[in-house]
């Protein structure tokens, strides 16, 4: 599978944040739960343990999510029973929290259902979203997305299929600045996949 990704910033991080997105993400039939067995479970991050998995419920799992005591956390979200993705949440920087879908891992028809579900589900949590990065193939899994959302810093090897950041970072990055991008508030979007979006 490719390492394609979508990434979505945040600010203000709390519980409630993480139980407002995963609401909005059930509602868009993306379930923490399998479909079957009904089971949530959190994924480990650490490279001792990486990909074990431990059951917990709905309330540890928004518990954990909202990273008061955790730097990050890991889970997967279901699409059907046969197709899921890793969901990272993890403390960036400058108060930001990245939300780190990894919908490389789904079939092409699946991925886009997947893709389009959290397009909207942070587009409902925009007042809060500074940003986000759409990389269906994962060409761009290198590159520093935090400073080019975040800090309008980082430089741009290669392009994504869009990437929305607030008008004053936009101003700032100084790739961005000279590129034709599309106004969708309280973003300016910028590649490919715009009309898409």
């Amino acid at each position: 599978m490719s390492a394609g990704f979508f990434y979505s910033y945040h600010l203000g991080w709390t519980r409630l944040d993480a139980a407002t997105l995963l609401g909005d993400l059930e509602a868009e039939g993306l379930r923490p739960g399998h479909p079957l067995t009904g089971r949530t479970v959190l994924v480990s991050l650490d490279l001792p343990s990486s990909g074990a998995r431990s059951p917990v419920t709905r309330e540890q799992l928004l518990s954990v999510s909202g990273l008061q005591r955790l730097q990050e956390v890991g889970f997967r979200l279901w699409v059907d029973e046969g197709s899921d993705l890793l969901v990272r949440i993890r403390r960036a920087r400058s108060g930001v929290v990245a939300v780190e879908f990894s919908v490389g891992e789904l079939p092409p028809l699946v991925r886009e259902r997947a893709v389009g579900a959290i397009r909207r589900t942070v587009g409902r949590a925009s007042v809060l979203c500074i940003g986000f990065v759409l990389d269906r193939d994962g060409a761009t899994a290198g590159t520093d997305w935090d400073g080019v959302v975040i800090d309008g810093s980082a430089h741009l090897d290669a392009w994504p299929d869009a990437v929305a950041v607030r008008e004053e970072i936009a101003a700032r990055h100084p790739q961005l600045t000279v590129m034709d991008s599309v106004a969708i508030s309280p973003w300016k979007v910028f590649g490919s996949a715009v009309p898409s979006l």
